[in-house]
């Protein structure tokens, strides 16, 4: 099978819907934020869980980004950049809750708590150190960058514009999150998940039908002779 640059992007949006099955998943009968559950065999499978579905969607995001660059602008190029820098963050979240925290808890399960306090939008009691600054730029990058993602995306009319007008909406929604309860964590992602899925089903179809005008055979149109 050649591999070609249609194929690559298709596959970019089957890692794109991938996260968002992944992220809604994830969500579902999710345990409390506390030390009592960090180390459980449980939160690393969602932990880790989260960290490839960040990877799924960095993946997705630069095959939306590379197949509507000619239409995007500086709208779309700030929007991917925002993106990529917060789901990075995320990314080194999950990683740290994952792999760090259920050790640290065994010695010092009040910083453990205050960050996962942090985490879920709360005030920490005590000093977490740069984990706020990791936060603050996953917070904007999610954010901000999936607004301008998404209005880039809507604004360039080749993906499904419900999905793009859906990702600006819930990634931007996120942002209450500080002034609700924990509870409401779990079901506000889920429209982000849904818009993943959209994006990444609506960016396949898209290149399998770029593939399939590319790959179709030219008709050959041969002259008859003429009488006289």
């Amino acid at each position: 099978m050649n591999i070609t640059a249609n194929r690559l992007t298709a596959a970019s949006g089957l890692c794109a819907a991938a996260a968002g099955a992944i992220f809604i998943g994830v969500q579902i009968n999710h345990p409390p934020a506390d030390v009592a559950h960090i180390a459980t065999t449980e939160i690393a499978v969602r932990e880790t869980a989260k960290a490839l579905m960040t990877v799924l969607a960095l993946v997705g995001f630069t095959g939306m980004f590379l197949r509507n660059r000619r239409r995007f602008g500086v709208l779309g190029l700030a929007g991917y950049l925002l993106l990529t820098v917060g789901y990075l963050a995320i990314f080194a979240v999950q990683v740290i809750v994952a792999c760090v925290l259920p050790t640290v808890a065994k010695s010092n399960p009040g910083y453990v708590q205050d960050v996962l306090d942090a985490a879920v939008g709360g005030s920490p009691l005590g000093d977490i150190g740069h984990m706020h600054e990791l936060f603050l730029v996953s917070g904007v990058g999610y954010s901000l960058g999936g607004l301008l993602f998404g209005i880039a995306l809507f604004r360039a009319g080749i993906l499904a514009r419900w999905a793009s007008l859906l990702l600006a909406y819930a990634t931007t929604s996120a942002l209450a999150l500080a002034v609700l309860p924990e509870s409401f964590n779990r079901p506000f992602a889920v429209p982000t998940g849904v818009a993943l899925i959209g994006l990444g089903i609506s960016l396949w179809r898209d290149q399998r039908r770029q593939a399939k005008t590319v790959d179709a055979p030219a008709t050959v149109r041969v002259a008859e002779p003429t009488t006289r």
